[in-house]
């Protein structure tokens, strides 16, 4: 296989917490980069002191990141405007942290659900569109990127529409192959080349198709040959992020990139 990812596209998950308890020695210790994912209250009672001390050793450490928007409880197109509004802040608390981490891009969920907004496609449709062009203005201030991940979404219609509809080259699209397997039960052929030239990131775990089980590459039923040699064809070149939920995981998922040829030599 001819693909591969030059270690400075690569990233680990990494929720916040977990750093500032320990997790962050690990990361600089073997060199990784994070994802850092900002779910929790946190956003609402940190200072900007508690965030800059870690984006200082990551820094000193030449360790870039990227950031993973909160996504629980939120609907970034709420019909209700109180819904909308809660979601949008905190939304936004995430990308102030833009200019403390400097962050290559920050990862959010589109969270259409069509089983729901479909019914109220026109206005769900309407609010979600301000809602990103808010954050995707953020995050261009910050010289960084907006990447629009798959969720529950069975196919890539509506990333394609807002992504269209956003027209801008700092909007992309984030495959998550855990999530294609779990929710979307839909291989990656349904969704590339559909929408391969809006592809900048990948979330990179697996499953067996009944839950989002985090597992390490190869793990899982997940066709990652295919997907890799696809990527090769295409000249297609995002950065990715492991997923692990476990260290275990997380070096079994390192393996599996090595044995494929996928990482490149640094």
């Amino acid at each position: 296989m001819s693909f591969t990812i030059a270690p400075a596209n690569i990233f680990v998950s990494a929720p916040f917490r977990h750093l500032e308890e320990g997790l962050l020695d690990l990361f600089i210790k073997n060199n990784l980069q994070p994802e850092i994912g900002l779910e929790g209250e946190f956003l609402y009672t940190r200072q900007p002191a508690d965030y800059e001390d870690i984006a200082r050793r990551l820094r000193d450490n030449s360790l870039a990141c990227t950031l993973h928007a909160p996504f629980f409880d939120l609907a970034p197109g709420a019909i209700d405007p109180y819904i909308l509004e809660a979601s949008r802040h905190k939304m936004a608390l995430a990308f102030e942290l833009i200019d403390i981490f400097q962050p290559k891009a920050v990862i959010c969920h589109l969270n259409f659900e069509e089983n729901k907004h479909g019914y109220k496609l026109a206005q769900w449709s309407r609010h979600a569109e301000l809602t990103w062009r808010q954050l995707l203005k953020m995050a261009e201030a910050g010289h960084s990127k907006l990447m629009l991940e798959n969720t529950y979404e069975k196919t890539p219609e509506q990333h394609i529409n807002m992504l269209t509809a956003l027209n801008s080259p700092n909007a992309g699209f984030c495959l998550d192959t855990g999530h294609l397997m779990a929710f979307a039960h839909r291989p990656w052929q349904d969704w590339l080349p559909a929408i391969n030239k809006w592809l900048g990131h990948m979330h990179l775990h697996d499953n067996h198709g009944q839950r989002d089980d985090h597992l390490g590459i190869g793990l899982g039923d997940f066709d990652f040959h295919g997907l890799f040699n696809f990527l090769d064809a295409n000249g297609l070149h995002p950065a990715v992020t492991l997923e692990p939920h476990s260290e275990e995981d997380l070096w079994t998922s390192l393996e599996s990139l090595k044995k494929m040829g996928v990482i490149a030599p640094k």
